[in-house]
C-alpha cells in the first residue's frame, strides 16, 4: 500500500513535468525552427498553423486533466443511503457493508478514501479514480494526450531531420535513430539537446500509444455498458442500445466536451444528482 501511495504521488508528478518539458521543446525550439524568415512569414503560414494547433491540443488536454483532478469521487452517503461519511469508510474497511446496500460496481477505494459510484479504476496519473463525475473528461484527456504527443512527434521528427540531415522516407530510420545517436552522442559527433529531442521522440511516441489504445478500450466498454472494474469482478450488466450508454457518459452536449474542457453537463449522472 506505501507503494501505491507513492505512486499516487509521484506519476502527477512525472506527467506533468513531461508535459513542461514537451511544452517548452514545442515553444521554442520546434516551432521556431520552422520559420525560415520571420519578417516575410504569411498570416497562415505552416509554422503559427502548428503552433495553434498544439496550443489547441495542450489546453484540452491539460485543462481535462484538471477537470478529472476537480471532480473527484465524492462521498455518496447520502445518494446510495449508506450512512455518514465516516461510518460508510469504516464499514467499507472492515467488510460490515452488505452488497446490496449500495449501487452494481460502487466501490470505496482505499487510495481515495472515497466511495465511487461506476468506479471504472484508479488512475495513478491523475492521482485520482475514474467514475460517473470524471469519465468523460477521463477520456478527453487520454485523447488529446495522444494527439498531442502525436503531434510532438511529428515536429520532433522534422527538427531532428533538418538538424542532423536525415530523412525519415525509410521506415527502418526511426528504428535505428536511438542506437545510432547513442554511438555519436558518445563519440562527441551529437550534441546534448539533439540527444535529448531524440529521446523524447521515443517518449512521446510510448505515452501517444498508450493513451490511445487505452482510449480506444474504454470506447468498447463504454459502447457495451460497462466497466472495467465489472469486466474485472465478472459483473452481469443490463443490455441497452449502444447510444444510451454513450449519451450516459457523455450527456447531450458531447461536442461542446469535444472541442473545449468543461465539465460533464448533460449526463445522466448530473440529472440524477440534480433530482
Amino acid at each position: 500500500m506505501l507503494v501505491l501511495r507513492l505512486l499516487n504521488v509521484i506519476a502527477p508528478a512525472y506527467f506533468l513535468c513531461i508535459s513542461l518539458v514537451t511544452f517548452v521543446l514545442q515553444i521554442f525550439l520546434f516551432i521556431p525552427s520552422m520559420f525560415r524568415d520571420p519578417s516575410t512569414t504569411p498570416l497562415f503560414s505552416p509554422a503559427l498553423l502548428h503552433g495553434a494547433l498544439f496550443l489547441f491540443l495542450s489546453a484540452n488536454a491539460l485543462g481535462n486533466y484538471v477537470l478529472v483532478i476537480q471532480s473527484s469521487p465524492e462521498d455518496l452517503g447520502k445518494g446510495l443511503n449508506l450512512g455518514e461519511g465516516a461510518e460508510v469508510v469504516a464499514d467499507w474497511l472492515d467488510g460490515s457493508r452488505s452488497p446490496g446496500s449500495a449501487l452494481p460496481s460502487t466501490h470505496f477505494c482505499r487510495l481515495c478514501a472515497r466511495v465511487t459510484q461506476r468506479h471504472d479504476h484508479h488512475c495513478f496519473f491523475t492521482g485520482n479514480c475514474i467514475g460517473s463525475r470524471n469519465m468523460r473528461n477521463f477520456i478527453m484527456f487520454c485523447l488529446y494526450t495522444s494527439l498531442a504527443c502525436l503531434d510532438s512527434l511529428v515536429a520532433g521528427m522534422a527538427y531532428i531531420s533538418a538538424a542532423l540531415s536525415m530523412s525519415f522516407a525509410n521506415p527502418l530510420a526511426f528504428l535505428t535513430l536511438l542506437p545510432h545517436s547513442i554511438s555519436q552522442f558518445f563519440s562527441g559527433a551529437l550534441l546534448s539537446s539533439e540527444m535529448f529531442v531524440i529521446l523524447m521522440l521515443y517518449l512521446w511516441l510510448g505515452i501517444g500509444l498508450a493513451c490511445a489504445g487505452f482510449c480506444c478500450h474504454q470506447m468498447l466498454l463504454i459502447l457495451r455498458g460497462q466497466t472495467r472494474y465489472q469486466v474485472r469482478k465478472g459483473m452481469v450488466v443490463r443490455a441497452r442500445p449502444w447510444r444510451e450508454n454513450l449519451q450516459e457518459v457523455f450527456g447531450k452536449r458531447w461536442l461542446l466536451g469535444l472541442l473545449i474542457p468543461v465539465l460533464n453537463v448533460g449526463s445522466d449522472y448530473c440529472r440524477q444528482k440534480e433530482k
